[in-house]
C-alpha cells in the first residue's frame, strides 16, 4: 500500500496547531491542516503490512485504512471517500475528535512513528464536500416501516441515517434545542465546530430523515406513544449520568458536572443562551479546578483558559503514566502512555494520584478544597487505593467542575417505563443485534455499552440499525 519505500523515506508529519497567544482568544478550531504535498508523502508511509492491525484491530468502525491510504497516495480522492464512507457515516468527525486507535495498532508503531492515518481521513472527507462529492443516498424504494431514534448523539444518527437509506421512515427525538447530542453540547467548539455537524445534518434530512427536538421521550410523549405509533424504537440517549464526587461540601455553589460548563459555554457560543445570563457559570479571574484527568477533563482546561481563569488545575486520581508503552499495554494495544492535549499546552497545572477529600466554604460557595496523595496497589480483589500520610492539602479554588466520567443511561423516564433489562453496570442489555429485553426495543452506543468512544458509537448505531432492518423485513 501506499509506497513500498515510503515508510523508510519519510518521517510522520503531525498536524500543527494555531499559536497558544492567539487560539486562547477565540473558541475557532485550532487544527492547522497538512499541504497536499505533505498528505501525499503521509499516505506513502503506509506499509504492505501482510496482516493491516489499524484495520482489524484499531479502528472500531473497521475501516480499511490501507485502501484509502493507496488511494490518496495515487491521488485518486474521489474513490477514497468512496471508500471512507462504506464504514463510517461521519469522518468529519471522528477525524477531528476521535482518538486514533488505529494509529497506535499500526505496524510502524512496533518501533517507529505511525502513519498519520487520522489527519488522512479528515482531509479525505473534506476535500469531498468541498467537491461535492458528498450527496444525499435515497433508498430504491420506501418501505412502509416508522423507525424512532431515541437521541441524536453519533450512535443514534448514525442509526438513522442507515435506516433511512434502506429506506425506513425515520423520526430522531432530541431534547436538547439543536440535533447532535454531546457533539453539539459536550465537545467545545476549538475541537469541533457546529457547522460540521449542521453540514451532514443538511444531507441527514434530504435522504428523508425527520428531526424533532426539544422533545423529552418518556415525559413530552410516551412510551406508550412510541409503541402505537412506530415498527421499531431504537434508544440511542447516551451514557447521561456524570459519576458524582462524594466527598462532603459537594453541595456548595460553584461545583459544578463539567457538562454543565462545557454545554452552557456551546450554547453560549451558537446563541442559545446570552452571555449575560445570571445562571452562567463564571470563570474569569477564577482558580478552577478540574477534577478527572480524560478528555472531558481536558476540554473543561481549555475553555475554562479561552474564558480568562486566572489558574486552571486538574487533578488524576490515577498514577501518571509513563512516557514510553509500557509491558501491560503492548502493541498493538491502546498503550497505557503520557497524554498531553492541545490544551494542556494553553496552561494547566496538572496533578496525578491525588483524591479529592472534602470542599469547604465559609457561606454557601466553595473556597477550598482539602486532598492527599494516594498511592495504588494490585491487591486479592484487584487494584486498591489507599491514603499517602502526611500527604494532606489544602487550597483556595473559587469553581469545581467533576470531570470523572459516566456511569451508565439515565434510567428514570423511557427506560423505566419500557422496563428494559439491565446488566450489572447500569447499561441497557442487547443481543448482538442491539434487541433489548422488549420486541421491537433496540438500543445502541453509550445506552447500551456504557461511556465510550464517539467511533465505537458509530459502529453500534450502524450495527443497530442492520438489526433493526432484519427485525423489520422477518
Amino acid at each position: 500500500m501506499g509506497k513500498p519505500t515510503g515508510f523508510l523515506e519519510f518521517a510522520r508529519s503531525d498536524v500543527g496547531h494555531r499559536a497558544v497567544a492567539d487560539r486562547v482568544k477565540d473558541f475557532d478550531e485550532l487544527g492547522i491542516p497538512l499541504t497536499p504535498d505533505q498528505l501525499h508523502r503521509q499516505a506513502a508511509r503506509c506499509m504492505d503490512c501482510g496482516v493491516p492491525f489499524c484495520h482489524g484491530v484499531g479502528c472500531p468502525v473497521v475501516n480499511r485504512i490501507p485502501e484509502f491510504n493507496d488511494l490518496v497516495y495515487q491521488g485518486r480522492w474521489r474513490e477514497a471517500a468512496e471508500m471512507l464512507h462504506s464504514t463510517n457515516n461521519f469522518p468529519e468527525i471522528t477525524g477531528r475528535i476521535c482518538p486514533a486507535p488505529c494509529e497506535a495498532a499500526c505496524t510502524l508503531s512496533i518501533n517507529s512513528e505511525p502513519v498519520t492515518i487520522k489527519h488522512i481521513e479528515l482531509q479525505i472527507v473534506e476535500r469531498a464536500f468541498a467537491e461535492g462529492w458528498v450527496k444525499p443516498r435515497l433508498p430504491r424504494r420506501w418501505s412502509d416501516k416508522r423507525v424512532a431514534v431515541i437521541g441524536s448523539g453519533p450512535g443514534g444518527l448514525a442509526a438513522a441515517q442507515q435506516l433511512a437509506r434502506t429506506g425506513h421512515h425515520v423520526t430522531v427525538f432530541e431534547k436538547d434545542e439543536k440535533p447532535g447530542g454531546l457533539l453539539r453540547y459536550g465537545i467545545p467548539d476549538f475541537k469541533l465546530d457546529k457547522r460540521i455537524i449542521d453540514r451532514r445534518l443538511d444531507q441527514m434530512r434530504l435522504e428523508g430523515v425527520e428531526f424533532q427536538t426539544g422533545v423529552v421521550v418518556g415525559e413530552d410523549i410516551s412510551a406508550r406513544y412510541l409503541g402505537r405509533t412506530f415498527d421499531a424504537v431504537c434508544l440511542t440517549m447516551g451514557a447521561g449520568r456524570p459519576r458524582d464526587l462524594g466527598a462532603a461540601g459537594r453541595n456548595l455553589e460553584g461545583v459544578h458536572f463539567a457538562m454543565e460548563f462545557l454545554s452552557q459555554r456551546n450554547r453560549i457560543n451558537s446563541g442559545e443562551l446570552p452571555t449575560d445570563d445570571r445562571d452562567n457559570i463564571i470563570v474569569k479571574d477564577k482558580i478552577v479546578v478540574v477534577i478527572g484527568g480524560g478528555d472531558t477533563g481536558s476540554d473543561c482546561v481549555g475553555t475554562a483558559n479561552r474564558l480568562g481563569a486566572r489558574e486552571v488545575h486538574q487533578f488524576e486520581i490515577l498514577p501518571q503514566p509513563p512516557e514510553a508503552r509500557p509491558s501491560d499495554t503492548p502493541w498493538p494495544s491502546w498503550p497505557r502512555i503520557m497524554r498531553t492535549s492541545s490544551s494542556h499546552e494553553e496552561g494547566c497545572r496538572r496533578r496525578w494520584a491525588v483524591t479529592t477529600k472534602s470542599l469547604s466554604g465559609s457561606g454557601e460557595r466553595v473556597e477550598s478544597l482539602t486532598g492527599c496523595e494516594v498511592q495504588w496497589r494490585q491487591g486479592p480483589s484487584g487494584w486498591e487505593m489507599r491514603e499517602l500520610p502526611e500527604t494532606e492539602f489544602t487550597m483556595k479554588v473559587d469553581v469545581v467542575l467533576l470531570a470523572m466520567g459516566f456511569v451508565h443511561v439515565v434510567h428514570r423516564g423511557l427506560v423505566d417505563a419500557l422496563g428494559l433489562t439491565l446488566d450489572g453496570r447500569g447499561n441497557v442489555t442487547t443481543d448482538p443485534d442491539g434487541a433489548t429485553s422488549r420486541e421491537g426495543v433496540f438500543a445502541a452506543g453509550d445506552t447500551s455499552s456504557g461511556a465510550s468512544l464517539v467511533v465505537r458509537a458509530i459502529y453500534a448505531g450502524r450495527q443497530a440499525a442492520e438489526g433493526i432492518d432484519r427485525w423489520l423485513r422477518r
